[in-house]
């Protein structure tokens, strides 16, 4: 966390309270009261990548949603995209998932495989499709 704006004391109540609805209601800072001061806090740069990171990773997509993704972009069937996958153990984990989470390194490995970049996969995971206007 960061300090994101600091209201100096003395202050009027009214000052107080406009500084808790603008840095608090509005943008969802952390207000801390010190002796001093009244301090906002939000989070770094680093840290929102972070939570947002965190949050594509719990992204999930049913098979269906998956292979008619893939169908759409470059017709790759369940069969194409499970010949792809040696491991056995990779094998047995995507033959039998009800879904996939963003985060499991399977989809990263299989992904790369197919020739789509992260980027590619964060934006079907969000969006349940690939973009059109990708290049392949």
């Amino acid at each position: 966390m960061e300090i994101k704006a600091v209201l100096i004391k003395p202050y009027m109540e009214k000052e107080k309270l406009d500084f808790i609805v603008k840095f608090n209601h509005q943008k969802g800072y952390e207000i801390k009261e010190e002796a001093d001061r009244l301090i906002a806090l939000g989070m770094t740069d680093e840290e929102k990548a972070q939570k947002e990171r965190e949050r594509i990773n719990m992204l999930s997509l049913t098979k269906r949603e998956v292979f008619l993704a893939l169908y759409k972009d470059k017709q790759i069937t369940p069969d194409i995209l499970k010949a792809q996958i040696i491991e056995p153990e990779a094998l047995i984990e995507f033959e039998y998932a009800n879904e996939y989470f963003r985060g499991n390194p399977l989809i990263d490995l299989i992904g790369e495989k197919l020739g789509y970049t992260s980027e590619d996969l964060d934006y079907l995971f969000i969006n349940k499709e690939l973009k059109s206007d990708r290049l392949v």
